[in-house]
């Protein structure tokens, strides 16, 4: 094994039938390096446990954390996060597959380059409603101008000690204003995006617009002057 210790954190919720892809996806495209997977299923009601348990107990790189009550994908991260406190890089991403494992390596390339501290896979391709384009560019487009974060960021990228340490310190609605807010130098590479192959989110149209406007507003208070 070569490199930095890489752990990977995906929160799971309603996607059984996605994991052992993932998993298979991230172990072909991290071949070499030194890496391991935390699943955080989030209270999930399908078979998301069973599948990740089974998993973990095949390959001893692979780690899982079961929460009780559903708390979404950001508090879900945090807690993978936490639980993770011996890697050098992390890296967070979908398990629905939208974010492709195969894009991991290019993350930590560039962050390995030494003048960022976290790496956003900037979002590419028609991978969502046109609705949802036009809500999420608007939070995006605001998100940038209270945070200075690349406008395509989003909840799949690559981080260093210091901004892990400096989200952990600070519980936020969002890791990725967290990421925009910890005062460290940040980037972000292109990264094409697929359609969810299966399954379904936990997050209904009104639920993500509350969710955003709680993220914003949380943004507002916490930023620097």
């Amino acid at each position: 094994m070569t490199g930095p210790r890489v752990a990977v954190v995906v929160p799971v919720y309603r996607n059984a039938d996605t994991l052992v892809a993932l998993a298979a996806r991230l172990s072909a495209a991290l071949d070499g390096r030194d890496w391991r997977v935390r699943f955080v299923v989030d209270a999930s009601p399908d078979d998301s446990a069973r599948v990740a348990a089974g998993l973990a107990a095949r390959d001893a790189r692979v780690a899982v954390t079961v929460l009780a009550v559903n708390v979404g994908q950001h508090r879900a991260l945090s807690a993978g996060l936490a639980a993770e406190p011996d890697a050098d890089v992390w890296v967070c991403l979908d398990a629905d597959l939208q974010d492709p494992p195969e894009a991991v390596p290019v993350l930590l390339d560039r962050l390995s380059a030494g003048d960022v501290e976290a790496v956003f896979a900037g979002r590419r391709g028609s991978y969502t409603s046109p609705l949802r384009r036009v809500t999420g560019s608007l939070h995006r487009r605001l998100a940038t101008r209270l945070t200075g974060l690349p406008p395509d960021a989003g909840a799949f990228l690559a981080l260093g000690p210091r901004v892990r340490e400096a989200v952990l310190a600070r519980p936020a609605p969002s890791i990725v204003l967290a990421v925009g807010l910890a005062g460290r130098p940040l980037t972000s590479v292109p990264v094409a995006r697929d359609r969810r192959a299966t399954g379904s989110s936990a997050w209904t149209a009104r639920a993500r617009l509350r969710q955003s406007a709680r993220s914003l507003a949380w943004a507002v208070r916490h930023r620097r002057p």
